[in-house]
């Protein structure tokens, strides 16, 4: 008698014969989710999986057993949850690319076209340069899911001479800001001594210079290509001409 009662006590312990229906907590909030499934009487154990971006952060996208499915009293539920935070992605390389196939290779690379500007260049309708946040972003940085890239387009040449700058005692990052603005390309950077920061050296040479043999000014076109020296240390800049400072306004 003892017995018999004994294995009845644990049936109703162990809730032993019990079954229940699953129910479905797909497209719910992954905590939300856990406490309604355990205050059920179900065990929950979460695996994460490939972020979808047609789901909310944190959410469940699929579940086993199934909704509805009948099962024992205590039976673990598997849930397959969407990540909590956006998964980083490595940034595409755009630039030399058309414009409509860029912003194709944004759309699969699960990014987003932001901003679109338009530079003087002989590469019309291509992507000059890729941005994000205001800064030139390099292929294979790391970058969030779903963020925005600002695209600066080739907008062709125009047929016009303009005087050769003057580049003498501007930094390196000084004159591709002042090349850009006129459409000119900065190509060849030749180094003289001991340089560690290249973008903040300083130019004392450059081709085409700005006066030729004749001491006539030299003209370029936009598209065309400057060729620099540079150096640790600022050259002794000529009085008589325009301060540098100027000449980046121009």
């Amino acid at each position: 008698m003892l017995g018999l009662l004994f294995f009845q006590s644990l049936g109703w312990i162990t809730h032993h014969g019990e079954s229940l229906k699953v129910p479905s907590v797909i497209g719910k909030n992954v905590d939300s989710a856990t406490d309604f499934l355990e205050n059920k009487g179900f065990d929950v154990i979460i695996t994460d999986s490939l972020y979808n971006d047609s789901l909310p952060l944190n959410t469940v996208k699929k579940q086993l057993p199934d909704p509805g499915a009948t099962v024992k009293v205590n039976r673990t539920v598997f849930l397959n949850v969407n990540p909590t935070t956006l998964p980083m992605i490595e940034m595409p390389n755009l630039e030399g690319l058309s414009y409509r196939f860029a912003v194709d290779k944004l759309t699969k690379n699960h990014l987003e076209l932001g901003d679109t500007t338009y530079r003087p260049n002989f590469m019309k309708g291509s992507v000059l340069e890729q941005d994000y946040k205001g800064k030139k972003i390099t292929f294979g940085s790391k970058i969030k899911w779903g963020s925005k890239i600002d695209l600066v387009i080739g907008g062709g040449l125009e047929a016009v001479q303009i005087p050769v700058p003057d580049l003498t005692g501007l930094t390196v990052q000084d004159a591709r800001s002042l090349l850009a603005s006129k459409g000119i390309l900065l190509a060849a950077i030749l180094t003289t001594g001991n340089i560690t920061d290249t973008s903040n050296a300083y130019i004392y040479r450059q081709n085409p210079g700005v006066y030729d043999y004749n001491s006539s000014p030299n003209y370029i076109q936009p598209g065309q290509t400057m060729d620099i020296w540079i150096q640790a240390e600022r050259p002794a800049i000529d009085s008589l001409k325009t301060d540098s400072s100027q000449l980046i306004k121009q």
